[in-house]
């Protein structure tokens, strides 16, 4: 299993710049879905939506607003679902041996949604790749949250501290800050998404190795034409 780590500082710098790239069309975004969340059915097919632009910020690409409207959304409603249950049902588990054990397969689970809608497995699945990918970096994801979250809070205090404007400066800091946030979650998604492949691949090889390719389907032999009579 790949080992390589998340970089912390660069998780976050390009969070800034891709959070800052996609700020007015994710601001866009934002208003659209608070403006329909109330709407049953349609708010599933946008949650999906939203979770599909943060993996488009993720990999540097500039979402549409209105993509999460789009009707490919509601295609993995059902797993959506079923994955859900899965997640309450497992960190409601693990909250019972104490919290720090639900903490952590909060974490290590916390992609699974992105593995289930990016590249179509079962919930059971998405739930492994997430595991595994982040094997070894769950605290470094930890960290990334904690130290973006106490950056966050000195930044707002400072400008809400300032006169006249300062209330004005703090309230557009949180929203330049939840982009930015979006941004990095997406970022962190494109670098585990990449160590899922790996995971993929090298589970590929390994039954290949033990089981032999797949030996491809014989043809059907042509059937003998009956003799005619003469």
């Amino acid at each position: 299993m790949t080992t390589e780590k998340l970089d912390i500082v660069k998780t976050i710098k390009d969070g800034v710049r891709y959070g800052l790239k996609n700020f007015f069309p994710l601001f866009l975004m934002v208003i659209l879905y608070v403006l329909t969340v109330w709407i049953p059915y349609l708010n599933v097919g946008t949650t999906i939506g939203f979770y599909k632009a943060i993996i488009g910020i993720g990999r540097g690409e500039v979402v549409d607003p209105v993509s999460i409207f789009s009707k490919d959304n509601f295609k993995d409603l059902g797993n959506f679902f079923l994955l859900m249950g899965f997640l309450y049902i497992g960190i409601l588990a693990a909250a019972a041996f104490m919290f720090i054990p639900a903490i952590i397969m909060s974490i290590a689970w916390g992609f699974a949604i992105y593995f289930l809608i990016d590249k179509h497995v079962s919930p059971l699945k998405s739930l492994l790749l997430s595991y595994d990918s982040t094997f070894g970096n769950k605290w470094r994801i930890f960290f990334v949250g904690l130290l973006f979250g106490i950056v966050s809070c000195i930044i707002c205090a400072i400008l809400g501290f300032i006169p006249k404007v300062g209330p004005v400066l703090a309230v557009l800091a949180v929203l330049v800050l939840v982009a930015i946030m979006v941004a990095v979650e997406g970022v962190m998604y494109s670098f585990f998404s990449e160590k899922a492949d790996a995971i993929i691949e090298e589970r590929r090889a390994k039954f290949c190795r033990f089981h032999g390719p797949e030996a491809p389907a014989e043809p059907e032999a042509p059937e003998a034409e009956a003799p005619v009579a003469e």
